[in-house]
């Protein structure tokens, strides 16, 4: 057997942050994705009601990566009684070439955020107006802000809306991000009133029932819904999908399952054939993304396999140059 590096949440952390460069490879990776060659299974979940739990695991091969990664994701939402988090995770990284465990990455959950934030920012990037006076997010966890940071990588706000279900955390959202973005942030007095004034808005919700009302879109309005990746969860009012000019998923089968898509095949809106385009083809020059500023366009991301292998396969190479981590000898 061979050695296996183990990294913990701290040295990941010194190696990859969001950057614009990390959006460029999640970018490449979605890209590869369309243009045929990766594996990428889907999710595996594992739904534990006695526990109020839920755990999903995803992985992709991807040629001429170096790694890949299995990733494991579970969600206990009993555990902020106990004192604990309720997310964590890791990944396994194994070679591609003879799949023997390569490393350990005891992350957390941190890589998963960071590569669900350059996904949004992959979203901004081709679906987003080149203007953007005001942007707005729904939610105030972290998510919230990281995929903020993400939109501003691609593009220049002038100032940013945010409104939550609980009024004292959007509050302490607005004046955290005031000083960390150096733009001003303000609540909303609505989730409509936010996106009306918007013309990008990004839904970082858990939502069960719709933030975001169809009567509520306007010219020019790109939405980023990221909070569904579970079959009971809905963001966005199905008839947006119908309404809006443009609609991009990150993978189909996946919106259909347990994306805003399934919504929207329960609403009777849409056939379960409908083939939308997906946010790889277009981060390949595949398909069109935005080519009008007054277009209403909206990307569904429930996060995918390529992507956990994309940062995996990143963090180790930056780990290896910089001599972190623990080697394990076989």
């Amino acid at each position: 057997m061979a050695d296996i590096n183990i990294l913990t949440e701290s040295e990941l952390k010194q190696c990859v942050t969001l950057t614009k460069e990390v959006t460029d490879v999640i970018a490449a990776a979605f890209a590869r994705l369309a243009q045929g060659g990766v594996v990428m299974p889907p999710v595996l979940s594992m739904e534990l009601p006695q526990v109020n739990g839920e755990v999903d695991v995803k992985t992709a091969f991807v040629p001429g990566m170096d790694n890949f990664a299995i990733k494991v994701s579970p969600g206990f939402f009993n555990n902020p009684l106990k004192g604990l988090p309720s997310l964590n995770g890791l990944m396994v990284a194994l070679s591609a070439e003879t799949g023997i465990v390569s490393a350990v990455l005891l992350d957390n959950g941190y890589l998963t955020d960071i590569r669900t934030a350059a996904a949004g920012g992959v979203a901004a990037r081709f679906m987003a107006p080149q203007r953007v006076e005001t942007a707005g997010v729904i939610g105030t966890g972290l998510q919230a802000r990281l995929q903020v940071q993400a939109l501003l990588l691609e593009r220049q706000v002038e100032r940013l809306l945010v409104w939550g279900r609980d009024a004292d955390k959007a509050r302490q959202y607005a004046e955290e991000q005031t000083q960390a973005l150096g733009i001003p942030v303000s609540v909303a007095d609505s989730a409509e009133a936010l996106v009306k004034a918007s013309q990008v808005v990004i839904t970082t919700t858990p939502a069960k029932e719709p933030v975001i009302d169809v009567a509520w879109l306007h010219p020019g309005l790109h939405i980023t819904a990221m909070g569904c990746d579970s079959p009971e969860k809905n963001e966005i009012d199905p008839r947006v999908l119908v309404q809006a000019d443009l609609v991009a998923v990150d993978r189909v089968s996946q919106s259909l399952e347990r994306g805003e898509m399934r919504s929207a095949v329960k609403a009777g809106l849409i056939d379960a054939d409908t083939i939308l385009p997906e946010l790889p083809a277009i981060s390949a020059g595949l398909v069109p993304g935005r080519h009008s500023e007054e277009q209403i366009t909206l990307c569904d991301l429930t996060g995918t396999g390529v992507q956990d292998t994309a940062i995996a396969d990143l963090a180790l190479r930056i780990a290896a140059e910089r001599g972190l981590g623990t080697l394990i000898k076989s």
